[in-house]
Parts: C-alpha cells; structure tokens; sequence
C-alpha cells in the first residue's frame, strides 16, 4: 500500500511538473510598449517578433492576427544553426506575411549555418524583407519608416569566449548609421544583439539619432527568479541588465524575451513573449 501510494504521488508530481514546464515554454504573453515620434502622421502598430528557434509556433500566427499589426519585425534567430524544421518555418513565414509586411534580420544562429546564403534567398523568396546591413525605407499609414536592418555576425562561439573576457572587438556600424541619417521619417533600428545599444563603449548605438531599436538574443535572462531577475545571457553574462524591456528615450532600445529556446529546453517564470508597439505622434 505504502508503494501504491509513493508511486501515486510520485506520478502526479511528474505530471505537475511536465504541466508546468510545458505552460513557462508555451504560453504566449502579449507586452505593449507605447513610442512617441515627431514624425508621426498616422498612428500605426509593430508586431516584434525574436529567437523562435524553428519552433514551429502556430500559435504565434494566430496571437498577430488577433493583434492586427501594420507591420511585422523579427529580429533573427528565426531558424537555428541546424535549420530544423525550415519547411515548418518558412509557412510560419508565409501565414505572418498574410497580415503584414515582414522585415527580418539575422542572429547568430543563422550566422552559423553553411548555407546562409541560401537560407537568405528562400526567405526573400517568401516576400521577407531580409535587411543584411540595409536599410528600406517604407510608407505605412502615411507615415514614412526607415528601417535599419543590422548583420552585426557575432555568431562564432569565439566570440562569446571573447566576450567574457573583455578581448572582443565589436565592428564599427557607423557608416549604417551614417547612411540612416541621410533618411527621413520614424527611423527603427533591428540589431539581434541588445547590448550593443549602450554597453559597447566606442561603437554604442544608442549615440546615433534614431528612434527605437529592437533586439533580443538575451531570451529574457533564459530564467526570471523573484528579486533576482533575469538570470544569464550569453553576450552580457550572469544577472543581464538588456534581457527584457525598454531603456532610454530616443533612441529608445526594446527588448524581447524571445519565443523559443535554443541550447537550453526550459524557461522559466519567463514566458514566451510577442511584442506589440503602438507608435504614436509626439504632441
């Protein structure tokens, strides 16, 4: 009787658990960020998407089509460096570009595959906008929108031993920006990685003119303890302060927590996120 028992309770503590586990990887919160701009003659809505990691997240499609969005942005590591589920992918791709223009960059993990480049023309292929160090410059709601999509390629695992110990040389974006500069309109800047907005010294983006940036990588610190917060993430290391969130005024650096995981399989108390901006007209 006294086994019957154990193994009751021990099954229905795997079955908690297994429950639990499946919820902090799978339950979608929607976060809202409102950004003023000068520029702004209509109001409009971004859906940001990051690091889904060929999860094949269906119900990612359904969540933006209830938010309607004027436009889509995904800030890499939308396939990961073994391209699973690439097919799954690309109609993930194709059902999102149903609802609204997409604009895409690139993150590590596609960085690290051979055939990056023709990864890169499937998605275009599809009707993705891919911006490799680009810049697009669209009309949405009347209002014009300068898009600067960055392939920084910090994708070699090096680099992140570099990193730590502080030996890493960060590339110098300033011609990109240069080059946004002689642009106008609301201005966006897509880099994967979020600590380059400030805690890169000399090549920091945040010293540009722009208005928002919006990044992820971080996968909001992979777990998120009470008090402690976010917990690690690979280019900022233990106790990330760019892991979720927003900082700044303008330019203005949005954070995702990201949708899927890579490395690790669990999240925790960190939910998969999609990130909706309203933009606004600064009165």
């Amino acid at each position: 009787m006294k086994y019957l028992i154990s193994s009751l309770a021990a099954a229905f503590i795997i079955i908690v658990a297994a429950i639990f586990c499946h919820r902090q990887n799978n339950k979608i919160d929607i976060t809202k960020h409102v950004v003023y701009g000068k520029n702004i003659v209509n109001g409009f809505k971004v859906v940001h998407l990051s690091d889904m990691h060929s999860k094949p997240f269906f119900k990612v499609v359904e969540k933006v089509k209830e938010i309607e969005p004027d436009v889509i942005m995904i800030t890499g590591d939308y396939i990961n460096d073994r391209e699973k589920n690439k097919e799954k992918m690309l109609e993930i791709g194709r059902e999102l570009l149903k609802t609204a223009p997409v604009f895409y960059i690139t993150g590590n993990h596609e960085r690290r595959l051979d055939d990056f480049n023709g990864l890169m023309n499937e998605l275009k292929k599809i009707g993705f906008h891919v911006l490799l160090n680009d810049i697009s410059e669209e009309i949405i709601k009347g209002n014009t929108i300068t898009v600067l999509g960055l392939d920084e390629n910090q994708a070699n695992f090096k680099d992140y031993a570099a990193r730590r110990n502080g030996t890493f040389k960060y590339k110098d974006m300033s011609p990109y920006f240069n080059e946004l500069n002689k642009h106008s309109g609301f201005k966006i800047v897509l880099s994967h990685y979020p600590e380059n907005f400030e805690l890169v010294k000399e090549n920091n983006y945040s010293q540009y003119d722009f208005d928002v940036q919006l990044s992820g990588h971080a996968h909001g610190g992979q777990f998120i303890l009470p008090f402690a917060g976010p917990v690690f993430s690979p280019g900022q290391g233990l106790f990330p302060k760019y892991a979720r969130g927003s900082f700044g005024t303008r330019p203005k650096l949005i954070v995702s927590r990201g949708l899927g995981n890579a490395e690790f399989p669990l999240r925790l108390f960190n939910h998969p996120e999609i990130i909706v901006l309203e933009i606004k007209r600064k009165q």
